[in-house]
């Protein structure tokens, strides 16, 4: 769904200094990260790796609810960085939550989601987005233990891990699942909003 509505995150993030490590000049372009999720046409499909539950989440939210916060990620002058899981990330997240080990299609997975609510789908989208801060695959691999405050008000802590090749995975408040792991950095990079792509959903609360 096309994202027309711009509105800036008025929650101020908490980042370590570390993460700050990249010149600003860096990142002046201002592409959005709604345009690079609708850059993408070609709807539900079959491929795991991309994000049209994301997108179709994000365009439900602001078809509900214009005002969201969640619109900020179309206003390509507000730095942030996001964390965008994949199609197969909701896929899992709602097996998980329906207690099964069948992943549903990606129609039926985002079916579930918008089920939970828009509320709880804004408040889930919005514990993705780190607003104020453009964090750099580069700079994320150096901050090992850092807390990231997100737009929704919870914190994500970042876990550098791996003795040749780092790899990050994101601690969220659920403590029961694996935690989400980065499989694809720097989305728009050079741009103000920067995104990686993660496997797992970041939770805000504990699930049973």
């Amino acid at each position: 769904m096309r994202i027309t509505r711009l509105v800036a995150v008025a929650t101020a993030a908490v980042v370590a200094s570390a993460l700050s490590a990249a010149p600003a000049a860096a990142h002046t372009r201002t592409r959005s990260l709604a345009a690079v999720l609708a850059a993408d046409p070609s709807g539900f499909d079959r491929t795991g790796r991309d994000f049209d539950i994301l997108q179709a989440a994000v365009g439900a939210v602001l078809a509900a609810k214009p005002a969201s916060p969640v619109g900020v990620l179309a206003d390509g002058t507000q730095p942030l960085t996001a964390f965008l899981p994949t199609d197969r990330a909701f896929q899992i997240l709602v097996a998980d939550l329906q207690h099964t080990r069948h992943l549903p299609g990606e129609k039926k997975a985002f079916t579930a989601v918008a089920a939970l609510g828009i509320d709880t789908v804004e408040s889930v989208l919005l514990y993705h987005v780190v607003p104020g801060a453009t964090i750099t695959g580069k700079a994320a691999r150096k901050s090992d233990g850092a807390t990231l405050t997100t737009a929704a008000g919870g914190t994500v802590k970042v876990d550098v891990y791996g003795r040749h090749w780092k790899r990050i995975q994101l601690i969220d408040a659920d403590r029961d699942d694996r935690n989400p792991r980065i499989v694809r950095f720097d989305i728009n990079k050079g741009n103000k909003q920067i995104a990686h792509a993660i496997d797992r959903v970041l939770r805000p609360i504990n699930l049973p």
